[in-house]
């Protein structure tokens, strides 16, 4: 007997009793919108365009339907049937165990393959076999180069995160891949944000799709946003003072460089804190284990660039912290949305330095609200476009922010 409540609205959608014990055993009693939404459309085999906002359940509503179709045709257990495309190693390996925990009961066999890794230990794996395979595009196309996997017989096929596909520079790539599945395939296709580029790729790859769209590129209700206007050169010990005010709750801080993020992960240990970075220069060993101490709480504060923003589906972040305002205003949406996942609560903060107020403007544009603002006592900025006043300062002291150093130094 499931552990969902008889009145749950999960038993309603058409799920298999083997997908509600599992959905139980995550514990979680009610559907989200996306999923109440989109899981009936696709049990019926229909092909989804659905948006909805990072932490409202999109892994479980095309998760679900998909096992539970694969799992009526047992006979072909082995073969790859259900593919899922992501742009990141993280959210590959993050849905890969969703698939992993929800086909549990179905004797489902699943399998994550990316690149940073090494592709012998993968060709391997693949000669076992396995039913649904998820994948990043760039490491799928170097196994159907060399002949080691097959698509010929996908039924699902799945583009998670589709727009950021389309930013890093996939599409082509999943283009391809696309291809070499079979054209009566159903696919689903869900990401946080629509542009134009998205809407003619869905037109190009399904047919007749239904669309489901869930808060259209907003921040997840629970989340609690501000901004704090800083001058840059505070901004750390902004992080710090703010860390130390929140007590012991865990905190995700996003940084826009590399280097940003290395940086300011060793002045806040310095400080005492509880830290790990995460970033492209460090290999996947490296990023496995630091994501892996966060998710388990041996570490309080992950500072990561926007390798993170996707795919980091870790329960009881309290806090989003954007160090730097992102360049492109979607990614505010995926950063945030790292905190309040399900029906939780959490707090977005972002530290806006004088040259960053046009790209917070463009967020809110993009969103259609303002983000509050709110000035911490001990850092106000020495200058606010916003409010056009520029404090008194001793004209032998060099100016704190980074851009008027930079101006200096030009003249």
């Amino acid at each position: 007997m499931t552990g969902l409540p008889e009145h749950s609205a999960f038993r309603g959608l058409g799920l298999a009793e083997p997908l509600l014990d599992a959905v139980a055993d995550r514990g979680y009693s009610e559907p989200t919108a996306i999923q109440v939404d989109a899981i009936p459309v696709a049990l019926d085999g229909a092909d989804i365009f659905g948006c909805a906002q990072t932490g409202t359940g999109k892994t479980a509503a095309f998760v679900l339907p998909m096992l539970q179709r694969l799992a009526e045709s047992p006979e072909h257990h082995g073969t790859i049937r259900g593919l899922i495309l992501t742009p990141t190693r993280e959210l590959a390996d993050q849905v890969e165990r969703a698939v992993a925990h929800y086909g549990a009961r179905l004797s489902l066999e699943s399998m994550v393959v990316y690149g940073g890794v090494p592709i012998g230990a993968q060709i391997k794996d693949l000669k076992f076999g396995c039913d649904v395979l998820v994948a990043t595009p760039g490491r799928l196309l170097d196994h159907l180069e060399r002949r080691t996997v097959s698509l010929a017989d996908v039924e699902v096929l799945v583009l998670d995160e589709a727009d950021r596909m389309l930013d890093m520079g996939f599409i082509d790539d999943v283009r391809k891949i696309v291809r070499q599945t079979p054209s009566d395939r159903q696919t689903l296709l869900f990401s946080a944000t629509m542009p134009d580029a998205i809407l003619g790729l869905a037109h190009e790859m399904m047919r007749d799709p239904v669309s489901v769209q869930v808060g259209f590129q907003t921040a997840a209700a629970g989340i609690t946003e501000v901004l704090h206007p800083v001058d840059y050169a505070s901004k750390q010990a902004l992080v710090y003072h703010l860390l130390d005010s929140w007590g012991t709750g865990p905190a995700l801080v996003f940084t826009r460089m590399k280097s940003t993020a290395a940086y300011l992960c060793e002045f806040l240990k310095k400080k005492g804190v509880s830290v790990d970075d995460l970033h492209g220069d460090k290999g996947q060993a490296d990023r496995t284990r630091s994501l892996t101490r966060f998710r388990e709480g041996k570490t309080r504060v992950l500072v990561a660039t926007n390798v993170a923003a996707r795919g980091l589906d870790i329960v009881g972040i309290t806090h989003v912290v954007n160090f730097d305002v992102p360049d492109d205003p979607k990614d505010y949406v995926h950063r945030v949305g790292r905190t309040a996942r399900g029906d939780q609560t959490g707090d977005a903060v972002t530290l806006m330095s004088p040259h960053e107020v046009m790209m917070v403007r463009e967020i809110e544009k993009l969103m259609n609200t303002p983000i509050p603002r709110a000035v911490v006592e001990g850092f106000e900025p020495a200058f606010s476009p916003e409010i056009g006043i520029r404090a008194e300062i001793p004209a032998d002291v060099t100016p704190r922010s980074r851009l008027a150093r930079g101006r200096r130094r030009r003249r």
